[in-house]
């Protein structure tokens, strides 16, 4: 056996020790925006106009589907490393309620360009949301 010293990084997962916690991804983030371009990009709080109706747009010119799968698995593999990323001020707290509460949301034949329906759903587990 060798001792390398403190663990930083383990199966693509930095390892970083605070005071809050020891993971941070600050490194795979940096490398997602940098590869796709967007290293430089401003935040914004909501990226998208609000009850928006997304629909087919004909005259778009077609993507390159695996550069998308690939960074779209990228995003899902970071949002369920670090659920406070996914879930914008997620923060797990201790209190006494016991209780298993569940949202749901349908919008009904909401798309316009063929009229499927979109659903959403959360879940909160002792006051805490988890999914």
């Amino acid at each position: 056996m060798k001792d390398l010293g403190a663990l930083k990084l383990f199966l693509i997962i930095e390892v970083v020790r605070s005071k809050t916690g020891i993971l941070s991804q600050r490194k795979y983030v940096i490398d997602l925006l940098t590869e796709i371009g967007m290293f430089g990009c401003k935040l914004a709080d909501t990226p998208i106009e609000m009850n928006h109706k997304l629909c087919e747009d004909m005259e778009l010119v077609n993507t390159n589907k695996e550069q998308y799968q690939h960074l779209v698995g990228k995003l899902i593999y970071l949002a369920h490393i670090r659920p406070d990323i996914a879930y914008a001020g997620l923060l797990f707290s201790k209190n006494g309620n016991l209780e298993v509460i569940g949202y749901t949301n349908a919008d009904w034949a909401g798309s316009i360009t063929d009229k499927r329906s979109t659903s959403g759903y959360f879940t909160f587990v002792r006051g805490n949301l988890v999914t």
